[in-house]
């Protein structure tokens, strides 16, 4: 990674000098030689490099972008400093150019990795420690992401007398056996979820054991649903203590998310409209109806308001539904799609797969009812059918895209849903919603998992 970051720099750098117009000054040199060096030491001291931070999570983005930061501080300082009289046309190209190439590295090997991983390469090799409930959650949690970077050999099971696998994997022995089955696994590192019976005392020996073999260790606090943001170290008279920050739903942060909201909605207005007219007059000469159709959905805190699309369905749709049934669609009380459904019409089949129907929502966001980013709205028939963890979707402005859409889009099931949706709820971030936004984009180009 340091080599490729070094790359990085040298092809900024070049590509700055190109584009820089006018007589270079005499440091412009040392510069351009200084460039590379002082980039990848910025990296390394926001800890851009740590094994741990390489392929999964958003720190090796963060540290790209601090250190960015860093070079522009670093070549301001450096001409008051010396007295050099820089070109600032060159600063100030090289430096968004060097952030936005070792972004796209670190993406393009996050990538490779995930692919390789997702065969099996690149995997440290793991024991889990814990109860039989406890590390098999933990398991079936690892494996959800098949690009995981755990290989898990083996577990030690606290209280299992005669049990040979847990979640298909082979019980090596108790939590005190931990070093042995490191030993005869040829473990990396040792992943302790839950309480497996270990006191402080232990705990503390084992992390020793675990030093002088060369093997990381991991414990795992048993949450699975909040992101690393939320979660810190806290010291309290000499004791560790794991610190989970309350989700935001109010100050600052969530007026920066309406503004936002606001911008972009009236710009994409802006920008979409002569589409829009087109769409508009496509909807009108393809069946009889209205352009619009509306529909009473559940927002914030319970309150009712009606969301606009394009209508994509002949006018007696509703009526339709339950005559379904009977023919055996796919009728779901609480969330329905049907992936051949004949009350869509031929143009409406092909708004929904790039999602063009959506597109009026942006009134509800302009209206402050919806924002563009959060969990699907749902009728006033889903939520009567909500259970009690289900309700936490209305804690927050239902969205036009989130995480159900950008991760399967109408091939996710009720469930997977409302996983998703509660795991946007407790860990919104303005970062989180410029990325779902990203890879809305890119989801609604591909027009997959749209019907």
């Amino acid at each position: 990674m340091v080599i490729g970051d070094l790359v990085c720099a040298l092809v900024a750098s070049a590509a700055a000098s190109m584009l820089r117009v006018g007589e270079l000054p005499r440091a412009f040199a040392v510069v351009v030689v200084m460039t590379p060096v002082t980039w990848t030491m910025a990296v390394r001291l926001l800890q851009g490099y740590q094994g741990r931070h390489l392929g999964q999570g958003a720190q090796e983005y963060r540290s790209v972008l601090w250190a960015g930061a860093v070079l522009l501080g670093a070549a301001g300082f450096t001409s008051y400093a010396l007295t050099l009289e820089l070109a600032r046309g060159y600063v100030f190209l090289v430096v968004p150019c060097v952030v936005v190439l070792s972004l796209l590295l670190r993406k393009g090997l996050r990538l490779w990795l995930s692919s390789a991983r997702a065969h099996g390469r690149y995997r440290q090799r793991t024991v889990v420690v814990g109860t039989v409930k406890s590390a098999g959650e933990l398991i079936r949690e690892l494996r959800r992401s098949p690009s995981n970077s755990f290989e898990i050999v083996g577990a030690c099971i606290a209280g299992a007398k005669h049990l040979p696998v847990v979640e298909g994997v082979p019980v090596a022995g108790r939590p005190r056996d931990v070093t042995l089955a490191v030993d005869f696994s040829d473990a990396a590192l040792v992943a302790i979820s839950g309480h497996p019976g270990l006191t402080g005392k232990e705990l503390r020996q084992l992390a020793w054991d675990l030093e002088e073999r060369h093997v990381d260790l991991v414990i795992s606090p048993g949450i699975f649903e909040v992101a690393g943001p939320r979660l810190s170290i806290r010291a309290e008279a000499g004791v560790s203590l794991l610190h989970l920050e309350r989700p935001v739903r109010s100050g600052s942060r969530l007026m920066v998310k309406r503004v936002q909201d606001l911008a972009l909605a009236v710009m994409l207005s802006l920008v979409l409209l002569p589409m829009l007219l087109l769409v508009a007059l496509a909807v009108r000469l393809d069946s009889k109806g209205p352009v619009l159709f509306h529909q009473k959905r559940i927002g914030q805190s319970g309150q009712e308001f009606s969301i606009y699309k394009f209508r994509t369905m002949v006018v007696d749709a509703d009526a339709r539904l339950s005559a379904l049934a009977s023919l055996g669609h796919e009728v779901n009380s609480v969330l329905f799609k049907s992936q051949h459904d004949p009350r869509i019409t031929r143009v409406g089949r092909w708004l929904r797969r790039f999602s063009l129907d959506e597109v009026p929502q942006l009134l509800n966001v302009l209206r402050g009812e919806m924002s563009l980013v959060g969990p699907r709205p749902g009728l006033a028939s889903e939520v009567d059918h909500y259970e009690p963890d289900a309700m936490r979707r209305l804690r927050v402005r239902p969205g036009m895209t989130g995480l159900w859409q950008v991760s399967g889009r109408a091939t996710l099931d009720w469930e997977q849903t409302v996983r998703l949706d509660l795991w946007y709820v407790d860990n919104w971030s303005s970062t989180l919603d410029l990325l779902i936004l990203i890879r809305t984009v890119r989801a609604v180009l591909g027009g997959r998992g749209a019907f």
